[in-house]
């Protein structure tokens, strides 16, 4: 069932994108702008957040209304734009196996000594782009007015808090390990990670779909929990992954000083040694591989990996007993929990 709304999904980027001049008229302003957002936006990626919106909507409506897929891509623009800013602020060279869109654009009209402006400055204002157009997007399903406004709020609170989410994120990276507490990072993980990739696409759709308040509030505790217990997984890969298969380099997280869950058990469950090599470690301007394979070693010896990993199944745990009181329909309910539970696979 999710692999046919995936295909439907695809379908539709892939029909938005051919539509792009039609739509938005972006080659008259220039010629640039529709090549540059159709080679990134039909880059290969997992569409998890537009699938979750269409199973909450398709799990409540009595019918699918015209424009349903068009309008859960507005989501995935959302995720986008996002993307292109936490490159920049990441200073990460890469996005999808491919140049991130700052490396892309600074290789194209940069190359000059005489230019003012650098690839990192278009790169912000084409997420901006793909910010409006995610809006617009959202319009195209013929829903009901009421229903349609109400999900309109949710999809720009999710803009909010994962902009809040990422600016306490960046703040907390100066704090002290031995300040860190266990609450603030589930924080930064609710508001930067849950909200916008799960909780609320489906309470979105369901919102769309006529679901009663009650189980719209459900899906998204439900889609809180199962963020967290991804972010988590997201945290092991991004120490113990492939680069290939990840599609970012493994020092990305080390060398932003990111105080993850599974640093912080590493911290707390180590001796003082291994508690000054972390600090070490997540203090240095550049991090290379020896410190990454510093970190490994703590971070399996100090029991933090299999704390980490109980954690998530902690998560799953509490999102599965939300998702089993829902009154969504039992064919979307089931293939939910089977695709949640692929997604954790760690």
């Amino acid at each position: 069932m999710f692999e046919q709304i995936k295909n439907n999904v695809e379908k539709s980027l892939r029909e938005y994108v051919s539509s792009l001049e039609a739509s938005h008229g972006l080659g008259r302003i220039s010629p640039d702008l529709n090549p540059l957002f159709k080679e990134y936006l039909l880059r290969p990626g997992k569409r998890v957040r537009p699938v979750l919106f269409c199973a909450g909507y398709l799990g409540f409506a009595r019918k699918a209304r015209p424009g349903i897929y068009t309008s859960s891509l507005s989501i995935e623009l959302l995720h986008d734009f996002m993307l292109i800013h936490d490159d920049i602020i990441d200073r990460s060279d890469t996005r999808r196996g491919l140049p991130a869109m700052h490396k892309v654009l600074g290789k194209r009209f940069c190359r000059s000594t005489g230019t003012k402006f650098n690839g990192q400055d278009l790169a912000i204002v084409a997420g901006d782009i793909l910010y409006a157009m995610a809006i617009q997007t959202f319009l195209a399903v013929r829903e009901e007015p009421v229903r349609k406004e109400k999900a309109l709020t949710r999809f720009i609170e999710a803009a909010m808090y994962t902009g809040s989410g990422e600016f306490i994120e960046l703040i907390y990276g100066a704090t002290r390990m031995e300040d860190v507490r266990k609450a603030d990072i589930y924080k930064i993980y609710d508001y930067k990670t849950a909200c916008y990739t799960f909780a609320c696409p489906l309470s979105i759709g369901a919102i769309l779909g006529g679901a009663p308040d009650a189980d719209t509030r459900r899906l998204f505790d439900y889609g809180i929990y199962l963020g967290r217990a991804f972010q988590i997984k997201d945290d092991i890969l991004g120490i113990f992954g492939d680069e290939k298969k990840i599609g970012k380099s493994v020092l990305t997280d080390l060398q932003e000083s990111k105080k993850t869950l599974l640093v912080f058990y590493a911290f707390r469950d180590s001796g003082t040694t291994d508690r000054q090599a972390i600090k070490r470690v997540l203090s240095k301007d550049n991090v290379g591989r020896a410190d990454l394979e510093t970190m490994r070693a703590i971070i399996t010896r100090s029991g933090a990996l299999a704390t980490a990993s109980a954690e998530i199944a902690a998560c799953a745990k509490k999102a599965a007993a939300l998702l089993e009181g829902s009154s969504m329909r039992g064919a979307y309910k089931r293939a939910l929990a089977e695709y949640t539970r692929s997604i954790l696979q760690v």
